[in-house]
């Protein structure tokens, strides 16, 4: 394996303050590629929880199984069973208000009957969010010692096995409708690191109901068995974005942390995004690529588009700024991407990539609920872990996760995945070993065309909170482009 030493003169990606909220140590930490991955370490942890279990999401659904088994009991009655047990266990469950609307569901789920009415389950709903933005974090944390961040919501739609099999009989929401295959990535870990995401979700409970839970005090559960841990004690940098409302201070960490870690890059860029539509990250790509030195790039993307507004905002800049990359790339550095699985008739079917990771060299990695679009800037709530390595061992971890996902998206072993990147190109292996129904297929845009955002982003994807005065001038110019392009 190829390891990137970090260069002990240069200042570290991750800088708290500027890039990071805090940096704390996480006993044991894993990632839990795919949510039955990560389904599955959660349906072994909340047993563990003797005082506090906190979920805070996008959405959430308690009909939903963990474990997607007949017979098997919904998440809504394991949280119920376990506050019956333990007299001392409180569940506090925040919800962005609209994401139930959002997910199409109707909203008596939440009504405080069955799971739900017990004095020890507290539900919310979160209203105080920017106008037209949303409540992104995805996180779980139990007994404010063991914790989960990253793309996964609580709810229907999340499970699936890394196979991505496109007629996967478990693969169905609880009203009995199946869904297509869907790759994700989540974090676990314990310690302190686990301790700060707590707090964070205590505040932000406390932004939504006025009200803050104590911290829990107790000994903390053990790590659950038959979870293995990439690493041990490492540094975890907890990542918020936040916006300027309601008397919270405006944090971006995450999109400085984008940057930061891109300009790091000496060797590889490895990224998996849902949605690639913020300009500011494309140009500091474009600039790397540009370089005659400089590091390759390697972009898995979701390629169909869902809903009018992502089809014609997000598609849209998303098409524009892939053309850019490719016009900056002028040594062949650049694979933009998305993954196929046979249909079973001679056909593909994709998969929706809903995870938000980034791998530079083996020396940094990020995963979160931070999409890489205007809105997870500055106007959503985000939150995102970082680990940047210390040792050889954390290097490894790192290099073994991007082998890992490669290895998944390819049908190939990751030993083969590890072995054709020793061969010093990303890119290369990637071409190397894409040759199975099963892979990568490459971004479908050409050169001609328009490279700048779509007329109106700003006021349709924007990164800040609603500003009058600004997004009416925004308005003003997307409706003069639109007539513009009418009366030619």
């Amino acid at each position: 394996m190829n390891h990137h030493v970090p260069d002990p003169s240069k200042q570290p990606i991750v800088m708290p303050g500027r890039n990071a909220w805090r940096i704390e140590m996480a006993d044991s930490l894993a990632f839990l590629v795919d949510g039955a991955e990560y389904f599955r370490a959660l349906d072994r942890t909340l047993p563990l929880a003797r005082r506090s279990i906190r979920i805070v999401g996008w959405d959430f659904n308690p009909d939903i199984r963990l474990r997607p088994r007949k017979g098997s009991e919904t998440l809504g009655a394991l949280l119920r069973r376990l506050v019956d047990e333990r007299p001392e266990l409180e569940i506090h469950i925040l919800v962005w208000a609209m994401g139930p609307i959002y997910s199409s569901r109707s909203l008596k789920v939440f009504r405080r009957n069955g799971w739900s009415n017990h004095p020890r389950i507290h539900l919310r709903f979160d209203t105080r969010h920017a106008l037209r933005g949303s409540h992104h974090q995805k996180m779980v944390t139990v007994d404010d010692a063991i914790a989960f961040v990253g793309g996964i919501d609580v709810t229907a739609g999340r499970w699936d096995t890394r196979e991505h099999a496109p007629d996967c009989p478990h693969r169905v929401r609880p009203n009995g409708k199946s869904y297509g295959p869907v790759h994700d990535v989540q974090t676990m870990f314990r310690g302190p690191a686990a301790r700060a995401v707590a707090d964070l979700a205590r505040r932000r409970w406390e932004t939504a109901t006025d009200h803050r839970p104590a911290p829990v005090v107790t000994p903390p559960p053990e790590w659950p068995e038959g979870v293995p841990a990439a690493m041990e004690g490492c540094a975890a940098a907890i990542v918020r974005t936040t916006p300027d409302l309601h008397g919270l201070n405006e944090q971006r960490h995450a999109i400085r942390l984008t940057h930061d870690a891109i300009a790091a890059a000496r060797r590889h860029i490895y990224i998996e995004t849902q949605y690639l539509a913020s300009f500011g990250v494309g140009e500091a790509l474009a600039q790397r690529l540009r370089e005659p030195y400089g590091p390759e790039v390697a972009i898995l993307v979701t390629c169909s588009s869902r809903g009018m507004l992502e089809q014609f905002v997000m598609a849209s800049n998303r098409d524009r700024l892939i053309r850019g990359l490719k016009k900056a790339d002028s040594f062949g550095r650049l694979r933009v991407m998305y993954a196929v699985v046979p249909d079973g008739d001679g056909g593909e079917c994709e998969v929706l990539i809903h995870s938000k990771v980034v791998v530079v060299d083996d020396v940094f990695v990020r995963v979160g609920s931070s999409n890489l679009n205007n809105r997870s800037e500055g106007l959503d709530t985000e939150c995102d872990v970082a680990v940047e390595a210390r040792t050889l061992a954390e290097r490894q971890a790192i290099a073994a996760l991007r082998n890992r996902l490669l290895a998944e998206h390819l049908d190939a072993c990751e030993s083969d995945v590890a072995a054709a990147i020793r061969r010093g190109s990303l890119v290369g292996a990637i071409d190397r070993l894409n040759t199975r129904p099963r892979g990568l297929r490459p971004f479908p845009i050409g050169l001609t065309g328009p490279t700048s955002p779509l007329p109106g982003t700003a006021l349709l994807d924007p990164s800040r909170p609603f500003r009058p005065i600004y997004e009416a001038r925004e308005l003003a110019a997307a409706a003069f482009s639109w007539l513009t392009r009418r009366a030619s």
